[in-house]
């Protein structure tokens, strides 16, 4: 049976009740990301030419990118991830053509305006180990996912992207699936979408709120001590006296010395 096959009773089309289904696939580079292509190139849909459901993919990935791409039958799943308000992060891994000033990237950080896209930038980009020494690998992560937005970024500022790998959606990662590969999500991988991952600007953002919370806790903390032990002090010492309660003292010494030597003033 078909995806186009129509199943009748009693002579009556038979509403089947659709079973939506959500796919992870590796998509290798020289792909189309389309289920279909006038001019004969390769593309998403062959991969998919014995699937029992008709897919269509969520979002796209370049001609010459690879990496995660997302299957499914699910129209309203699919704008959820594509509309922009969602600002569901895209990870990637990026091969450059040379080294790159950290001055620089602070400009994709804090935005740049590219050719058909407007202003757009990046949410983080850390340096990667891997590769040669002699040309950066960056991961960047973005939310819009504009028409070859990372590539226009970087010619931006002067450099080409080599490679284009994207290795995440949210907190949902491609892990081990090998290229051209795919495998059906579980429920705990399609909730992965919806999560944002915490880049190292927000760690460093609520390690500096942990630091800020826990010295004005010790700092209250030693002021409520330091006014307990001034307090204990101020206990130990003798009352001072007052000049009235001095001079009344006095008197009273006068009048007893006066009646023990016998004088009495008449």
């Amino acid at each position: 049976m078909r995806p186009t096959d129509t199943v009748l009773l009693d002579g009556k089309p038979l509403k089947l009740e659709t079973r939506y289904v959500y796919i992870m696939f590796n998509k290798p580079r020289d792909i189309v990301t389309s289920m279909s292509d006038p001019n004969d190139r390769p593309h998403v849909g062959q991969f998919f030419e014995d699937y029992p459901v008709r897919l269509f993919p969520v979002g796209r990935l370049d001609w010459d990118s690879e990496g995660l791409l997302l299957m499914t039958n699910d129209g309203e799943f699919a704008q959820k991830i594509a509309h922009p308000s969602k600002e569901i992060p895209k990870t990637y891994h990026v091969k450059l053509d040379d080294h790159v000033p950290p001055e620089k990237l602070e400009k994709l950080l804090k935005g740049v305006s590219i050719l058909g896209g407007g202003k757009v930038k990046a949410k983080s980009i850390r340096k990667l180990r891997k590769g040669s020494s002699k040309k950066d690998w960056l991961e960047v992560v973005i939310t819009e996912g504009k028409n070859r937005q990372i590539r226009k970024m970087f010619q931006k500022i002067g450099f080409d992207v080599q490679k284009l790998h994207r290795v995440a959606i949210g907190k949902l990662e491609l892990g081990k699936v090998e290229r051209g590969q795919y495998k059906e999500l579980t429920t705990r991988q399609i909730e992965k979408i919806f999560e944002s991952k915490e880049t190292g600007s927000d760690k460093r953002k609520k390690t500096q709120a942990k630091t800020s919370l826990k010295r004005q806790k010790t700092n209250e903390s030693s002021e409520i001590t330091s006014k307990k032990k001034k307090k204990k002090k101020l206990a130990g010492r003798p009352k001072l006296k007052t000049k009235a309660y001095s001079s009344a003292i006095g008197k009273k010494a006068k009048k007893k010395k006066k009646k023990k030597t016998g004088f009495v003033k008449k």
